[in-house]
């Protein structure tokens, strides 16, 4: 059954029965993913809140409200959507120049456009990702979130250091031991004791912002209702949706490979949406699927259900509002720990070995280098993606226009030429197809056999429309041959309309 298919009820609670209601051990997985999510979270909320200039509570609530909301309404299991840089980025500038009520409008208008560029299918282009672009994806994102942790570790007291290698040293070894508990919340635990022990002076979780003691209240944007207002914040939510979207589809798509799952990409982008309205109206910050935190979800705790992205959401808010004080002692230095660990499990390290770099075809190799340098120099992943699909498509146009050759036999007796033509026919090839005929020199019939090509658009009914006329001019005849079905009919359509004069 198709997820369009689905009753709200099914819709809720998923196509069947959660595993983790009859399988403790999936149950124990679920939790502890969770809570070591949720410890993660927190420093990146709040440093995401100092980039958008908004109160560290704000995007705290954002990511306790977009991980809750899309544990039910997405459409990829296990995936964490929190408050990220990438939206912080976007509309820092409308928070800065016309205050948070306009940003909390813009949250809920990106919702709204997610909707509907979700039911338009805006998840169907995805198809059109390379993989050399997705490979130059994940290998941007694990080197930004190292580059995240590096303002961590410089200008900073001396025991940061060791403490980095214990918590490094922990999550490499103690998997050897057991698997029961995830390695990075023994990590934080651990390292979390002996520092408030030992009174050992470093920055804490507590020095990022003071954590939220109360839940948030539901509430409309303090703003203006007015057209004026919404030619202010269209431009901002519309850029919002489409980063939000483009950075979730993304990592949907990483997680299924990692899973070797399916995930309705359509339902995830609606998902993405009611998620940004619900945390709008609850007065957060908006955001999207979070790459590293779900990383740390799928890949380091072993996580698969809805179950682990409601819990590290809902974690979250206890841990701030409960335990507040206890979160405020976790050491930063534990937490980058984690997040180098994450950095290095998420880069492909298979896509840069000399043995993978000598067979691929340098084409790919350019598009995946592309793609990490926009997004390392932009920080801004959506713009990589955008730059380096296009690149692909270049080098896709340009290998493929070698592809059609011309080849000509003339007939004993000297009264006409056949030329054959073989490949694609498109704007790239068809360029210079128009200089591969002697049209001085051949006889008065000519013979273009189309039987071993294809043509795909107006370029090239132009270019053989051309090929007749510089003919024609020197009063020669030519016969087109050999047209495939589509073909024939994209030559009935255009050929003669393509020009001013007929």
């Amino acid at each position: 059954m198709s997820s369009s298919a689905l009753s709200p009820a099914a819709w809720l609670r998923g196509s069947r029965r959660p595993t983790w209601l009859s399988d403790p051990k999936v149950l124990r997985t679920e939790v502890l993913a969770g809570l070591v999510v949720a410890l993660a979270l927190i420093p990146e909320a709040i440093s995401f809140s100092v980039i958008a200039g908004v109160d560290p509570a704000i995007g705290l609530f954002a990511s306790f409200t977009m991980a809750v909301t899309i544990a039910i309404v997405g459409g990829r299991p296990a995936m964490i959507s929190a408050a990220t840089g990438a939206v912080a980025l976007v509309i820092a500038p409308l928070n800065r120049e016309h205050g948070f009520g306009y940003l909390v409008a813009a949250v809920i208008l990106a919702g709204v456009f997610q909707i509907v560029l979700g039911a338009l299918g805006v998840a169907k282009l995805m198809r059109f990702v390379p993989r050399s672009v997705m490979v130059g994806f994940v290998n941007s994102l694990a080197i930004l979130i190292f580059m995240a942790q590096v303002p961590e570790m410089t200008d900073v007291p001396w025991p940061v250091y060791p403490l980095i290698a214990a918590g490094l040293a922990l999550m490499v070894f103690f998997p050897k031991v057991t698997k029961v508990i995830p390695a990075p919340l023994v990590s934080i635990v651990i390292l979390t004791v002996i520092t408030v022990a030992a009174g050992i002076a470093v920055p804490t979780v507590g020095d990022k912002g003071e954590l939220p003691s109360s839940l948030p209240v539901p509430g409309l944007p303090d703003v203006p209702f007015t057209l004026h207002t919404l030619t202010i914040v269209a431009p901002y939510a519309l850029a919002m949706a489409l980063v939000g979207l483009m950075e979730s589809l993304m990592t949907a798509k990483l997680v299924d490979d990692i899973t070797d799952t399916h995930s309705s990409k359509t339902r995830e982008s609606v998902g993405q949406g009611i998620a940004n309205i619900v945390t709008g109206f609850l007065g957060g910050m908006g955001g999207c699927a979070m790459i590293g935190q779900t990383m740390i979800n799928v890949r380091v705790s072993g996580a698969r259900t809805r179950l682990s992205t409601f819990l590290a959401g809902a974690f979250l808010m206890v841990l701030c509002v409960v335990f507040g004080p206890v979160v405020s002692d976790i050491p930063m230095a534990v937490l980058v720990a984690v997040m180098v660990m994450v950095s290095v499990g998420t880069f492909d390290w298979h896509s840069i070995a000399p043995k993978t770099l000598k067979r691929m075809p340098a084409g790919e190799i350019t598009v995946m280098l592309i793609t990490v340098v926009c997004v390392v120099a932009t920080h801004n992943l959506a713009i990589g993606v955008v730059v380096g699909s296009i690149t692909a498509m270049v080098v896709f146009a340009k290998r493929v226009a070698h592809l059609a050759e011309v080849t000509a036999v003339t007939d004993p007796d000297g009264t006409s030429v056949i030329y054959r033509v073989t490949g694609e026919l498109f704007f790239a090839s068809s360029n210079d197809l128009v200089g591969r005929f002697d049209y001085a020199a051949d006889p008065d019939k000519v013979v273009i056999d189309l039987s071993a090509a294809h043509i795909w658009d107006a370029s090239s009914v132009a270019a053989l429309d051309a090929i007749e006329t510089k003919y024609a001019q020197r009063g020669k005849s030519v016969r087109i041959t050999g047209l495939n079905e589509p073909s024939a009919r994209i030559r009935d359509t255009l050929s003669g309309e393509l020009t001013g004069h007929h």
